[in-house]
């Protein structure tokens, strides 16, 4: 009994009976909704995902026909749920850096049009930003007979946006490999040119010279996979366009309302970043005869995403959560998918699980990500 004195000892004991009596929360929960589901005569269980699908996807990474099963209807979905938050979390980076930056801008002209572009995309609620774009792009832009032609072979539908691109050929794998090595290149002479700066004072361009290294191995790749040129071009075929990338219209929609909306919040994270930074360090940098830009780049955007870095890990989870409202305008993403199988076989449970399980495993993957990029970020204290 006098081990119950001890501080630590009864720690271990709360955390040890919180779990017990969480397990047993959880137990009871299950055993009691499968009880009741098998009273109703509702089978349980994941054995529907080998069954056959038949149901379509308009869009897919991968190829699918409505004879594939359910497991790989769901996987489909998957990838285009991740590929729409991959490219958002890119584009809301950058638009969110420029924004918040010209929200700081001398030039009235520029601080205006950044601070409109905040105060109203930011205050519209994103399901409507969806359905907004989804109708802007449907009944403003042409049928593909009369699609507009803004750039040679690009063409702008009420189906999508057709873009050439290369031929599938073995060399551009090889050349993805490649940059892949280069950039593990890159990564290794930066580690050299701030070894070397440290010992020697001498600055080293690592910038250019990692894009080079990169550039470089990709370029040696394509030169030894025969240099492909054939491309891929869309051209109106019957009723439609064909050939080249398209985007369809749910896609370029949900891009642009999860890029723009979230976009508005990287803006303001990164304008106070860079208001957190002391502005002796501007008038440091300054008295050294440095221009303003040299500064922004190497002096005070390094220090304001110390600040930036735990907010935009939330911003990046926000877009990529609220991507499930994709099931709004159309697009095949897991939770349309999840529910089209629901639907058909009555496994509600399971099919909730399984893009609560995406989801949770997207965010806790970004989260994994950004903390140890903070962490790389973070001032080492001697």
């Amino acid at each position: 009994m006098e081990h119950l004195n001890d501080e630590g000892v009864r720690a271990i004991l709360y955390q040890v009976l919180f779990v017990l009596l969480a397990g047993m929360a959880v137990w009871y929960l299950a055993s009691n909704t499968i009880s009741n589901l098998e009273k109703q005569n509702v089978a349980t269980g994941f054995s529907f995902l080998n069954l056959e699908a038949a149901f379509g996807i308009s869009e897919t990474m991968v190829d699918y026909e409505p004879s594939d099963t359910y497991a790989h209807a769901l996987y489909v979905g998957f990838l285009n749920t991740v590929k729409v938050s991959a490219y958002g979390i890119i584009f809301t980076s950058i638009i969110g850096v420029i924004f918040g930056i010209a929200r700081l801008s001398h030039n009235l002209l520029v601080r205006s049009v950044a601070t409109v572009y905040v105060d109203i995309f930011r205050n519209i609620p994103i399901l409507l930003q969806l359905m907004f774009w989804y109708a802007l792009i449907i009944n403003v832009f042409p049928h593909p007979k009369k699609a507009l032609n803004p750039f040679s072979d690009v063409f702008l539908t009420n189906r999508g946006i057709y873009v050439p691109i290369p031929e599938p050929h073995p060399a551009y794998m090889w050349m993805l490999i490649a940059a892949v090595v280069g950039c593990i290149g890159a990564y290794f002479l930066k580690k050299w040119a701030d070894k070397r700066q440290a010992e020697t004072g001498q600055p080293f361009p690592t910038i250019i010279a990692g894009f080079g290294v990169v550039f470089g191995c990709a370029l040696f790749a394509y030169v030894i996979g025969g240099m492909p040129t054939a491309i891929d071009t869309p051209a109106l075929k019957g009723f439609g366009l064909r050939g080249g990338w398209n985007m369809s219209p749910e896609f370029v929609a949900l891009f642009v309302g999860l890029t723009v909306y979230t976009s508005t919040y990287v803006a303001e994270i990164v304008r106070s970043g860079i208001l957190a930074v002391p502005k002796g360090q501007w008038e440091a940098a300054e008295s050294l005869g440095l221009k303003r830009s040299y500064i922004l780049r190497h002096v005070v955007l390094p220090q304001s995403m110390r600040v930036a870095i735990p907010p935009l890990t939330n911003q990046f989870l926000n877009l990529t959560k609220n991507s499930s409202l994709a099931v709004a305008i159309g697009y095949p993403d897991i939770v349309s998918v999840a529910n089209t199988t629901m639907n058909q076989t009555g496994q509600a449970i399971e099919a909730i699980l399984i893009f609560m399980t995406v989801y949770l495993t997207l965010s806790i993957l970004t989260s994994l990500f950004m903390n140890w990029f903070n962490a790389k970020m973070a001032l080492v204290e001697r």
